[in-house]
């Protein structure tokens, strides 16, 4: 989504209705405060890249990430995850 030059966007992996991992760049107030410690008027509505993990229970900031990057994050990690099961299983 683009609105007056400012790139928006939400990439989100779902298992069912849960949240594996969410990849957006919204102003989330606890991605404010991980980046600026604190939640005030000058950044209350500012666009921050982060990840939401384990059904939005956790987050982590990132850069901005391209729709092509996302692609390359699901390859990857689900290369991860199928070489995990394989350890698992031996």
């Amino acid at each position: 989504m683009f609105s007056d030059k400012l790139r928006k966007y939400r990439y989100y992996v779902l298992q069912g209705n849960r949240v594996e991992a969410g990849f957006d760049n919204a102003p989330d107030p606890r991605a404010i405060r991980m980046k600026y410690g604190k939640i005030g008027k000058e950044h209350a509505d500012e666009n921050i890249p982060h990840l939401h993990l384990d059904d939005k229970t956790s987050m982590v900031l990132t850069e901005e990430m391209m729709f092509s990057d996302f692609v390359e994050w699901l390859q990857n990690n689900r290369l991860q995850a199928v070489e995990e099961r394989k350890d698992g299983e031996s």
